[in-house]
């Protein structure tokens, strides 16, 4: 009986993922390479993290205070770097003199009516501002109304104002005594900016002598 004809066949070339999924990796792709992009810039500033870290550190320890103010996800952050001056970061430390200004929502809510939103931050400062206190200040924009008036009465009050903004040139840039400009789209400028709030926790710790292997490891 003849043989059967041998039949060869191509190897089955991988199935394409489906198009709901390539639209997926590529909306990830997209957003970890701005993101990539924008913490390669802030990775520049790595000289200033390091003198801002050393000048809070000193100043705070002598008694003076921060206050921080950002809107919206900028004001989250600017209170995450409160939260971990007044707690702690890594290692265990005395507790430092840190505000956010929004996080106090009658005050916020009082100025907001009486003197409008532009004023929410300035009056605070004016409050609450001495010379050689610090103030921080974080917005994606640099355009903020409220955190340029904020910075300007400040100025006048001999509080040393530090800004984290979005690309420069800027206004809040502009008004700052030093400012960490970082460019790219607004939501890898926003989560750099958590970055660079981490990095400022660490330099202070570092400038007091609190190493990294004290971290409890505290649950947050």
């Amino acid at each position: 009986m003849p043989g059967r004809p041998t039949v060869t066949s191509a190897a089955a070339a991988p199935a394409a993922p489906p198009a709901p999924a390539r639209r997926a990796r590529s909306v990830v792709d997209d957003h970890l390479d701005g993101l990539g992009a924008t913490l390669a810039a802030l990775r520049t500033h790595a000289p200033r993290f390091s003198a801002w870290g050393t000048e809070l550190a000193g100043r705070l320890s002598r008694g003076q205070r921060l206050l921080a103010a950002g809107n919206g996800g900028s004001a989250a952050e600017a209170q995450h770097l409160t939260a971990e001056l007044v707690g702690r970061y890594r290692g265990e430390r005395e507790p430092l003199s840190a505000i956010a200004l929004h996080a106090d929502t009658s005050t916020v809510t009082a100025l907001g009516n009486d003197y409008g939103y532009t004023e929410i931050y300035a009056r605070q400062v004016r409050a609450h501002g001495r010379p050689g206190d610090v103030l921080v200040l974080l917005s994606t924009s640099g355009r903020s109304e409220n955190l340029l008036a904020a910075a300007e009465v400040a100025r006048s009050l001999g509080v040393t104002v530090w800004s984290v903004t979005g690309a420069d040139p800027n206004p809040l840039a502009g008004l700052s005594d030093e400012a960490i400009c970082l460019p790219g789209a607004t939501p890898s400028v926003q989560e750099a900016h958590l970055v660079a709030v981490h990095l400022l926790c660490e330099m202070v710790d570092a400038a007091l002598g609190r190493s990294v292997v004290q971290d409890p490891g505290g649950a947050r």
